[in-house]
């Protein structure tokens, strides 16, 4: 059994889909993030960084005590192992797969969420980060446009990095940028989307998302305390 720890965000939805997708048995514990849940001392126990997702595993390979994980990379890399889906095993696939996975860990995820967060929530307008965070997510959708040329998929069949990416495009009106420029994009994000298991990870805890623009407590959790 894993325990998953996440909140209707991009990152919690990477890790609501996959679970989804590995069809493996798991409880939801939902970390408000907009309440603080995730600055608790139980929670930092868990991920010492204070973010979500992460996840404890009950029942890990060595059969040893919980096993907790957290960091989205290596949480998708550790459940897509245990399992052997969505990861390959062969060298060149699978060197492939963690390289556009850490693309989104290091660049896709971090640049549309500062887009987001310039377009969305700043207390007032900047300018220059709203221009630069948005040109850095152009550019990176453009790698990706690329990229899928003559491809289903990120890496040709679907895997753990085409489930990192989905949720951070899926979110690209909050961040004032569009996808009309990027028809790969828009095409793979239209197969993605239409798969079961991304719908049904994408709704877990559809209802407690709080639209953090309404909330002054929710920006103080999230944005203002250290």
């Amino acid at each position: 059994m894993i325990d998953l720890y996440s909140w209707p965000a991009p990152n919690g939805h990477k890790l609501q889909i996959l679970v989804e997708e590995l069809e493996i048995p798991y409880r939801i514990v939902p970390v408000n993030i907009t309440k603080g849940d995730q600055h608790g001392a139980d929670y930092l126990a868990i991920n010492p960084n204070g973010k979500i997702p992460a996840i404890v595993d009950h029942a890990p390979a060595d059969g040893g005590a919980p096993l907790s994980v957290f960091e989205t990379g290596a949480i998708m890399v550790y459940l897509a192992e245990k399992e052997g889906r969505f990861l390959p095993a062969e060298t060149r696939a699978r060197s492939e797969v963690l390289q556009w996975l850490f693309w989104q860990v290091g660049g896709l995820g971090p640049m549309m969420g500062q887009a987001q967060h310039f377009f969305r929530y700043a207390p007032e307008p900047v300018p220059y980060g709203i221009t630069r965070y948005q040109n850095e997510s152009r550019r990176l959708l453009k790698v990706l446009d690329d990229r899928l040329q003559g491809r289903d998929y990120i890496c040709g069949d679907y895997s753990i990095a085409d489930m990192a990416c989905f949720p951070w495009i899926r979110i690209h009106k909050l961040t004032g940028v569009a996808l009309d420029g990027f028809p790969r994009v828009q095409a793979w994000y239209g197969r993605v989307r239409a798969r079961p298991g991304v719908g049904r990870g994408v709704d877990l805890l559809r209802d407690s998302w709080v639209d953090v623009t309404t909330s002054a407590e929710a920006k103080e959790n999230l944005f203002r305390k250290p």
